[in-house]
């Protein structure tokens, strides 16, 4: 009886083998721009003809002799590992050797290349399988210029299975958005059909690049965070091997880097999770885990159905990283996830937090921003003259006391003096952030003598009041004995209502959320300045004093320098007598 099982022909396994990681237009941008990045490119330049399947990336890299072009396409094929034991150090973008050499069984590929202390470029032209066709010199500045022409030419079901023209263009700006986030320093220029279509100028930081891809955020709606933090425990061992092996490695460092922008809450935030990303040394991947404590983070600091815009670049040593669970290199296995998870919360609640390090703030709500707007170009205000500066000096100063309670309006807001300016605060919840967190930290039921009492609890509502711990029990037909209640509701007159809400549904932090919410102070309450200054004290020490707990913003800043422009302080007083 003949086999059933019978080798593939060549042609089969070079479609098989190229379609793991070249299925799209985007997919061959990608692996072309992650080459010209381990180039050391600092200009990328990408090109597309969608109608012609053609596709041509520029960068002025470090560029290739002609030996590596000659090479270049062969499966499997790289400058970047060697052996086995280089897929745990790896630092660079691509390593498998695939994408040129699957490209050259889908398309025609050229490839002009020049290195940077060469004295002269080189074009050659693959066939299939890599081979090169055709070699000749040619005139190009140092870099390289990849040229990809009828794309899926010999597989036309591949490209009827593909998406439209104007999807595919989405997921192409999608992909290089998504590059130019990990590698900000870099000049992108992308054109569509001979015309340009976006740019992306470099930055000094993500945060400061991160407007040019989502135009609706500020720059100052933006927080950023950078720390050095220290490489797991067990992986020192690992590290101090590898780093007496590869000196000039990244892996001679102890410690690893963490970069967290995040869009600060009472601020900005989106419909969907679509802007919680995450990128490990210079890609983006997708990690469930981290992307879960991302969003455990802002738990309790958005409003309901809203989702943060939080950008995560962990540069880690390459121990810590298997990149071998997806082809495509976007899904990764990552030692010590726990450990990553806790610096990752750690490094959100520094961001979220009110400090030394950001408490000089841009005017935040729209409405008023245009009313301090001034026509005036700038100058100089006169205010202060041994302090030209007075918001610095509020961050060099900055203190739990440094918010100075000035007065109440209309027994409902606070105002809070700081040397940078002036804030404004709702005392409700503030008082409310402040309880939460307490009850958060120390959820306390306390015995209640009498009992109380509740009539006509249904089933569910029994449950859910003995799911957050409290003690229930018959007391007759139709009631309820209440014997233990949260510690601050046991000096409110309207407990039972408080008690009636909580058996309505929800988790731990749901009622949580109600009992902060029920004790705090009422809008509409006089309090004197010693209340207020401790209100404003403890305010300061929690760990996510922007919203409360239903994400409503908790204070407005109005800053010096906003005033004295829209007060016009820089006139001189004859200028603003009309002489």
């Amino acid at each position: 009886m003949a086999s059933t099982i019978q080798a593939l022909p060549t042609e089969v396994v070079y479609l098989i083998t190229a379609g793991e990681v070249i299925d799209s237009l985007a997919s061959v941008v990608r692996e072309l721009v992650e080459n010209s990045l381990d180039a050391g490119a600092t200009r990328i330049v990408v090109s597309l003809w969608p109608q012609q399947w053609r596709i041509r990336v520029a960068d002025n890299g470090c560029g290739m002799n002609l030996d590596d072009l000659q090479q270049a396409a062969r499966a499997h094929s790289t400058s970047k590992i060697r052996s086995s034991a280089d897929l745990w150090k790896i630092n660079s973008l691509g390593f498998r050797g695939e994408a040129l050499h699957s490209l050259t069984t889908l398309a025609d590929l050229e490839i002009l290349s020049r290195p940077l202390d060469g004295k002269l470029g080189w074009r050659i032209i693959y066939g299939d399988g890599g081979k090169v066709v055709q070699v000749e010199v040619t005139a190009i500045a140092p870099g390289t210029v990849v040229t990809v022409s009828h794309l899926f030419g010999n597989c036309s079901s591949r490209r009827q299975g593909l998406p439209t023209t104007a999807q595919q263009m989405k997921a192409v700006q999608a992909t290089i958005y998504q590059i130019a986030l990990c590698h900000p320093h870099v000049t992108w220029q992308i054109w569509q059909n001979d015309r340009q279509w976006f740019t992306i100028c470099p930055a000094a930081t993500i945060g400061q690049l991160l407007p040019q891809i989502l135009p609706q955020v500020r720059q100052g709606d933006l927080q950023e965070v950078k720390l050095e933090i220290p490489n797991p425990l067990n992986s020192e061992d690992k590290t101090q091997n590898s780093a007496l092996s590869t000196p000039n490695s990244a892996l001679s460092t102890q410690h690893s880097a963490l970069n967290l922008v995040v869009g600060l809450p009472d601020r900005c935030h989106r419909h969907r999770p679509d802007w919680v990303r995450v990128a490990i040394n210079g890609r983006m991947v997708k990690t469930p885990e981290l992307e879960q404590t991302i969003l455990s983070a802002f738990h309790r600091t958005l409003p309901r159905d809203r989702y943060p815009i939080c950008f995560l670049h962990l540069a880690i040593s390459p121990d810590q990283i298997n990149w071998n669970r997806n082809p495509a290199k976007t899904e990764i296995y990552l030692n010590e996830i726990i450990y990553w998870q806790e610096q990752i919360t750690q490094a959100i609640n520094q961001a979220l937090s009110i400090s030394s390090n950001n408490l000089k703030e841009a005017v935040h709500t729209t409405r008023v921003s245009k009313l301090l707007k001034a026509a005036e170009a700038k100058g100089g205000y006169n205010f202060n003259p041994q302090n030209p500066n007075p918001c610095t000096d509020a961050i060099n100063r900055i203190s739990p006391n440094s918010l100075k309670a000035v007065a109440q309006v209309s027994n409902t807001y606070i105002v809070a003096e700081h040397s940078g300016g002036m804030w404004l605060l709702e005392q409700h919840i503030a008082h409310e952030r402040v309880l939460y967190e307490q009850l958060c930290d120390d959820w306390q039921l306390v015995p209640v003598e009498p009992a109380i009492i509740l009539y006509q609890l249904s089933p569910a509502q029994v449950s859910q009041l003995q799911r957050i711990g409290l003690e229930i029990e018959p007391f007759g037909e139709q009631l309820w004995a209440i014997r233990n209640i949260p510690a601050p509701l046991q000096q409110r007159d309207d407990c039972a209502e408080a008690i009636l809400e909580l058996s309505w549904g929800g988790d731990l932090q749901t009622a949580q959320v109600a009992v902060a919410c029920r004790s705090a102070i009422r809008n509409g309450t006089p309090m004197n300045q010693q209340e207020m200054q401790t209100l404003l004290d403890n305010w300061q020490r929690t760990r996510n004093p922007r919203t409360c707990p239903h994400g409503r913003p908790i204070y407005l800043s109005l800053e010096e320098s906003a005033l004295a422009r829209f007060f016009r302080r820089n006139w001189v007083i004859g200028k603003s007598h009309g002489i």
